[in-house]
């Protein structure tokens, strides 16, 4: 064998000892697991109105964009979907790229531009982190959730620095001091980065998100980003925020210029999904009801939105617990390092308001029976 598939090997070989291996295991159709892994938490990515609509723009445009946005992949649907977009999250405008790890990542590098300095929470999540490494920009990293810190790190700090911060994070579902942080940076100057993923469609009037809860929607210096595959059940993020921002991108941001739009159908079905979204309080209601009562019978705390995470004594054991899980025919997910920022293990779960109330019951019984 050659010696750089034998290092390879032996890297796998450390990372098994660890308990870090990964594996793929395809979903089939028609599957009966109960989801308390994937991100749906509407239960829209098999709602009728959004079906029939991505089946109507597969008719029309065909499978794919057949282009980057600039040359010919952008169609009436994705002019549509972002005009939706800005107008739900109370901003100037929008731009929808194919996923939202290319969106984190054309933002933050936009932003060196105009900034010399990027404050990073430490559990970002990785798009956001390597978007601060492809920006050129000296990076601080600050503590999770301390928007004391950032202040320091601004107050220390000549120039314009961008601070970047999820609403809901993604690994331990908690929420940020959106509305503080924003008195800290809008006070110095700098602005803010706000990773809405976890929050769109579940928080704020009518799900517009975490920045519209927070009472910063339309804020100049404040920018929005999101993925379009969890609450709205697709697959695409977006740039929100002033049209100069947007303009920048289109002109430079290398992860919008030259990758491949995402399918005109899939816009449409997203499309869909923001209508749906915006009128859904009843399924809202469901998923926070839920939320508590995992919370309480897991003993945890209340989750913000969607996300609660339980700890696990270990790698090794959190696999188990998962994949006992699974096994009895309920999906969770299982977060190790380097997916976790503390290098903690613990089982990921999801609420998801299109699991039958039944399902759902037993589904957190088996999490408990299954604890190790």
């Amino acid at each position: 064998m050659a010696d750089w598939l034998e290092a390879l090997d032996r890297l796998a070989h450390e990372r098994a000892k660890a308990g870090l291996t990964r594996q793929l295991r395809p979903r089939a159709a028609g599957d009966t697991v109960v989801d308390l892994a994937g991100n749906d938490y509407l239960g829209l990515s098999g709602h009728p109105r959004v079906i029939d609509a991505a089946r109507q723009a597969l008719e029309t445009y065909g499978l794919g964009a057949t282009g980057s946005r600039l040359v010919r992949g952008s169609t009436d649907a994705h002019a549509a979907l972002e005009d939706s977009l800005a107008g739900w999250l109370g901003l100037d405008a929008a731009l929808v790229f194919s996923s939202g790890y290319l969106a984190n990542l054309a933002v933050v590098r936009a932003l060196s531009a105009v900034c010399d300095l990027v404050v990073s929470d430490a559990y970002n999540h990785a798009s956001l982190i390597d978007g601060c490494r492809i920006s050129g920009l000296p990076v601080r990293v600050a503590p999770h959730n301390d928007p004391a810190a950032v202040a320091a790190v601004l107050d220390a700090h000549p120039g314009r620095a961008a601070v970047v911060t999820e609403s809901v994070f993604s690994v331990d579902g908690d929420l940020a001091p959106l509305a503080e942080l924003y008195r800290v940076t809008s006070s110095r100057g700098a602005l803010l980065i706000v990773d809405d993923a976890h929050a769109l469609g579940l928080l704020g009037d009518a799900g517009a998100g975490g920045v519209a809860a927070a009472g910063l929607a339309g804020a100049p210096d404040v920018i929005v980003t999101a993925t379009l595959s969890k609450s709205l059940g697709g697959a695409g993020g977006v740039v929100a925020g002033p049209a100069a921002l947007v303009r920048h991108l289109v002109d430079t941001g290398r992860s919008f210029i030259y990758d491949t739009a995402p399918p005109p159908a899939v816009v449409a079905g997203v499309l869909a999904a923001v209508e749906v979204a915006r009128a859904a309080d009843d399924r809202r209601a469901v998923l926070f009801r839920r939320g508590a009562h995992l919370a309480a019978t897991l003993h945890r705390p209340v989750p913000a939105a969607g996300v609660l995470s339980v700890p696990a004594p270990g790698p090794e054991a959190a696999v188990a617990w998962a994949a006992d899980c699974r096994d009895r025919g309920v999906a969770v997910g299982c977060f190790r390092p380097p997916s976790t920022p503390d290098g903690s293990s613990r089982l990921r779960l999801t609420v998801n308001a299109g699991v039958p109330e039944e399902a759902f019951a037993r589904a957190l019984q088996v999490i408990l029976e299954c604890a190790p």
